[in-house]
């Protein structure tokens, strides 16, 4: 962790899962974290938290919601306000949504859109020009393995997930030779909320997936942190998980539509 030494890190959808486990693992080492999510009471009791545990590390919420540009707005004015110099930005926020697209909410497919590309994407803009007047930083984008394949019953989500994928590697190659680089985290099934919330209020899990797949959020983290220290283009956290999709996308793509669509049936 000796690479984020002294860094001030900004973490998305930071109030729970993913987002909560980097400010926890950040926190040792970070010099300030700036913790954004919509839920202020769950930001509140992580900073209290945080702060009783590591003293030494400033930590600022503001609850934010990420798809709104005018609060994006205020956000960066309140950032130069504080004089808050960012140089290590955690795209975590993102949403999913499962079940057939032809029966989907399309308000929360908006959503979806909305916050897994337009925001990321946005923010990532607004920052970008902070990142590289230090000279050194990174960007850590939470995208899914559901990114690498075309898959029934996510089929929205994991499009957004693709484009997380293909965005992250060619920002990589822009900014290559400045200082900043760009890491793209590829997760599997995790014990997180998401899974609740994508799952249409049926209870069921993220996706159907064997149990030896799931991976702990700590894991995820860890390396997806160690993944930025050591200046990667993607990781996937779990050996199985990534030896499972180094399969799948090895597979002829009619095969896998074949396997995908028999799966979905």
């Amino acid at each position: 962790m000796r690479f984020f030494e002294g860094c001030t890190a900004l973490v998305t959808g930071a109030s729970s899962g993913l987002g909560a486990e980097f400010a926890r693992q950040l926190a040792p080492v970070a010099g300030t974290l700036v913790l954004v999510a919509r839920r202020a009471g769950h930001l509140d009791e992580l900073k209290a938290d945080l702060e009783a545990e590591y003293p030494g590390v400033r930590i600022f919420v503001y609850v934010l919601d990420l798809t709104r540009e005018n609060q994006n707005r205020d956000f960066l004015e309140w950032l130069e306000q504080e004089k808050i110099q960012i140089n290590f930005l955690v795209n975590n926020a993102g949403m999913g949504d499962r079940g057939p697209f032809a029966t989907g909410d399309w308000a929360k497919i908006h959503a979806m859109l909305e916050l897994n590309v337009l925001a990321l994407t946005r923010l990532t803009h607004h920052l970008l020009p902070m990142l590289l007047q230090g000279g050194r930083g990174a960007i850590l984008n939470v995208s899914s393995i559901a990114g690498l394949i075309p898959l029934p019953q996510m089929s929205v989500y994991a499009a957004t997930k693709a484009y997380v994928n293909s965005f992250s590697d060619g920002l990589r190659m822009e900014l290559r030779e400045t200082g900043i680089t760009v890491t793209a985290v590829l997760p599997g099934p995790a014990e997180t909320e998401f899974g609740r919330v994508a799952s249409r209020g049926t209870g069921e899990a993220e996706w159907s997936s064997p149990d030896v797949l799931l991976v702990p959020v700590e894991v995820v983290v860890r390396k997806a942190l160690g993944a930025v220290a050591a200046d990667r283009a993607r990781v996937i956290p779990g050996w199985k998980v990534a030896l499972f999709m180094g399969l799948a996308v090895a597979l002829p793509l009619g095969i896998l539509r074949a396997i995908l669509q028999r799966k979905a049936r």
